[in-house]
């Protein structure tokens, strides 16, 4: 089985048909949720959250053992049924960087809730990046998540009462008040 770093490839990654768009129908519905289910696999594994259409570098993209690439179109297909799922967003109209979700955003906030109940937080404050940075999210899915997940989740559970979002003087300021 291939690898990249400590990330196990799935079968088909060696199979060439397999990186390029498949014409008949039921092929291309087989082939698109087999590379749905490896970009997630490899987001969550590897903390990416955000992938580069253009980016040539991104190690799913291309398989050199079997000299096969993803073609623009087959990339951007992946991708856009990966937003149409709602498991990714695209960040720009053009359509070149697409933040992953391999939890949507009320995953994220339940996340948040369980990580504030976990370590005592109710009733404290922290600042946003000692939730992404902290000593305290070490260890958790929370640790270096991407910064516009992380508001996002925590805008959301702020609309339902769980916490107070206040603004800092910087990006770096800004701080989460916790409620019991």
């Amino acid at each position: 089985m291939q690898k990249l770093g400590d990330f196990k490839l799935p079968q088909f990654f060696n199979y060439p048909p397999y990186f390029t768009l498949q014409p008949v129908r039921d092929t291309r519905e087989k082939q698109i949720q087999l590379w749905k289910d490896l970009i997630l696999d490899y987001c969550k594994t590897q903390n990416v959250f955000v992938i580069a259409l253009e980016d040539q570098d991104f190690p799913l993209f291309s398989n050199p053992a079997i000299e096969r690439s993803l073609t623009h179109e087959a990339r951007e297909a992946f991708l856009s049924a990966l937003v149409s799922q709602g498991r990714a967003e695209w960040l720009d109209k053009n359509h070149r960087k697409c933040l992953i979700l391999w939890h949507r955003i009320q995953e994220w906030a339940n996340i948040i809730l369980e990580f504030v109940k976990e370590n005592g937080l109710e009733n404290s404050v922290m600042t946003v990046e000692e939730i992404r940075s902290g000593p305290e999210s070490r260890g958790t899915e929370l640790h270096g998540i991407d910064r516009t997940v992380l508001m996002r989740a925590l805008k959301l559970l702020e609309q339902k009462g769980k916490l107070a979002i206040f603004k800092g003087t910087t990006a770096d300021d800004e701080g989460v008040k916790f409620s019991a």
